[in-house]
């Protein structure tokens, strides 16, 4: 069929119910969070699933088993910081935090969420790390740091969402309310696990630069 026709597969009465009643069922302003959130939540954690699974393949086959082998390794690795570099990601690697947590925040009332907001906060480590080398992040982000942020955020999105995925369909009434669209505190449980997602997706990205370029956490 022609593009665009009203008869084609793709127009449908999904794509209809997420539209029309998208932002009344969910809260959310952004139809997208409200779709990946709540009406196919399922689809993201198994997403963030394979972003901690990946992470944990990684720790597994770059890990290094004798510390004083890494260490020595790791001296010769880290040159000496450029003080230019060093000066400007101290000015900017704030604002990128703070821009971070404003797009994990403002996931459902805005383009966002807890993948770009995310990918937006890994990056800013990943700058103050290449700024500062990894001994000024490490005694912060530790390697059982990360894997317990990682793990609890995913649990949390499980037990959260849990019931949902047997009902299928629309699921069950939720007794959280989705609040007053366009509100910070709406979208009922979308927010919570737009941050849960934000700090899968940090960790992950920090942990594979982190190892990927030697600088064990």
């Amino acid at each position: 069929p022609a593009y665009g026709q009203a008869t084609n597969p793709v127009n449908n009465e999904v794509t209809e119910r997420y539209i029309e009643k998208g932002m009344e069922e969910t809260g959310a302003v952004n139809i997208v969070a409200g779709v990946i959130l709540d009406y196919r939540a399922f689809d993201t954690f198994g997403e963030s699933c394979v972003l901690f699974v990946a992470a944990c393949s990684v720790m597994m086959l770059m890990k290094k088993g004798k510390k004083g082998k890494t260490e020595e390794m790791l001296e010769n690795y880290n040159p000496k910081r450029d003080p230019i570099v060093k000066n400007l990601a101290m000015i900017l690697v704030p604002f990128n935090l703070m821009f971070g947590v404003y797009v994990v925040l403002n996931g459902h009332l805005s383009p966002g969420g807890g993948f770009s907001g995310g990918a937006i906060m890994g990056a800013s480590l990943i700058l103050f790390s290449s700024a500062y080398g990894y001994r000024k992040v490490r005694p912060i982000l530790t390697e059982k740091l990360i894997r317990n942020v990682t793990f609890v955020s995913l649990t949390f999105y499980a037990v959260a969402k849990g019931y949902s995925f047997f009902t299928g369909a629309n699921h069950l009434h939720s007794i959280i309310s989705p609040g007053t669209p366009g509100r910070i505190m709406s979208a009922g449980i979308i927010l919570p696990l737009n941050i849960a997602v934000g700090f899968v997706v940090t960790m992950t990205m920090y942990s594979f630069y982190a190892l990927f370029t030697k600088e064990e956490i």
